[in-house]
């Protein structure tokens, strides 16, 4: 009677374990996503991917730099600008002159700062307007305003570079720091190289250059394929150099489930499976390839057609690999900033997993049926 009863336990034990048990999995199947679509009464937007519908869906990166600044002109290495230092030496031919000594016919004025409205002041010629002019043009000024008081004087203007006339660099360059504006380092690209060079990888480094409340943002790479990107440099110019921060995730039967960076300024569907190990052969569906993210209305709108798309609509795009040209497709879609890959796995993984627990469950009712035969003997 006990092998009996431990006999009935045993099979109520199979069967319960079997019919009950929840196999652990990566998450939803490519059944369990199509169902949750709004045409099924979801929410979800799931869109098998064509070259279409991958166009449609692309968003080019708003990065670049305004036509004004690409057209604006070198600035000249010879204009003075507030925080200029300059060194001033008058010549006299009287005895006793204004600024000269007694048997001295010259006087060195050295150091001047110009202010931060543009103003210097020389004795005996009192306040004069520095800034926006060139050192020749300073010295009439200052010879017309000497002249009625001492005869035919001779003056000198000299310009060194200073805090007007410079630049901030700051982030992954060799040496951040305010540099002066030199007329060999008048344009990004060699400020960058004056300053030590950009540490980061030219295809991940973004430069943003901010400019009096405006600023435009390009990757360096994009500075060494085009030249008119190379930017002349203006006074107070802040130079930003840093890592781009965009990342998407690569979750289910990739061979490496994980957060990752971008690569490059775009990547398409491809390129991001490479970089996570691509497809894991012995257990991914090439057929169900989904790609999850949140729209914008205008994307929305374009992709679906449906005028009442909102901000935010949630997204499947779907790429099947099997298909005739899939591999072109999965180039041609882009990879943005936080989404989510996402690969199902294939039918059998999940027989092979319930064969498994059949087979425990089964080895389970078998120990407690060698039970029942040694409690009877």
């Amino acid at each position: 009677m006990v092998a009996k009863a431990l006999r009935g336990a045993a099979l109520v034990a199979l069967s319960g374990a079997v019919a009950a048990c929840a196999l652990p999995r990566p998450g939803p199947n490519a059944e369990e996503i199509v169902a949750a679509s709004k045409r099924a009464g979801g929410d979800l937007n799931v869109v098998l991917v064509n070259a279409e519908i991958a166009r449609r869906a692309r968003v080019e990166q708003e990065l670049g730099f305004s036509t004004e600044l690409r057209t604006m002109p070198a600035l000249r290495s010879d204009i003075i600008n507030p925080g200029d230092r300059l060194s001033i030496t008058v010549w006299e031919n009287v005895e006793n002159g204004l600024l000269v000594g007694t048997g001295q016919k010259l006087a060195n004025l050295s150091d001047v700062q110009v202010d931060q409205k543009g103003i210097i002041f020389v004795p005996y010629a009192g306040e004069l307007r520095a800034s926006g002019k060139t050192p020749g043009e300073l010295r009439d000024d200052i010879t017309e305003a000497l002249g009625s008081q001492t005869p035919d004087p001779q003056v000198e203007v000299r310009r060194a570079a200073g805090d007007g006339a410079s630049v901030n660099l700051i982030g992954g360059i060799g040496g951040q720091g305010v540099y002066p504006i030199l007329p060999s380092t008048g344009t990004l690209a060699a400020m960058l190289a004056q300053a030590g060079g950009v540490t980061i990888d030219p295809e991940i480094a973004i430069i943003t250059l901010r400019r009096n409340g405006r600023s435009g943002r390009i990757y360096l790479q994009d500075l060494y394929d085009d030249p008119s990107l190379d930017i002349a440099l203006r006074p107070d110019d802040t130079i930003i150099v840093e890592e781009d921060r965009r990342a998407f995730t690569a979750l289910g039967a990739t061979g490496a489930q994980a957060r990752v960076p971008f690569p490059r300024g775009d990547i398409n569907v491809i390129e991001a499976l490479a970089e996570v190990g691509g497809l894991n052969a012995s257990l991914s569906d090439p057929t169900g390839i989904f790609i999850f993210r949140r729209e914008a209305a205008d994307v929305a709108r374009t992709v679906t057609g449906d005028a009442n798309a909102v901000d935010g609509e949630p997204f499947a795009y779907v790429i099947d690999l099997t298909n005739p040209g899939g591999i072109f497709v999965a180039k041609d879609f882009q990879i943005r900033d936080d989404d989510t890959i996402y690969i199902t796995e294939a039918p059998f993984v999940a027989w092979s997993r319930v064969l498994e627990a059949t087979a425990q469950s089964l080895n389970f009712a078998t120990t407690l049926t060698r039970l029942a035969e040694n409690a009877t003997n």
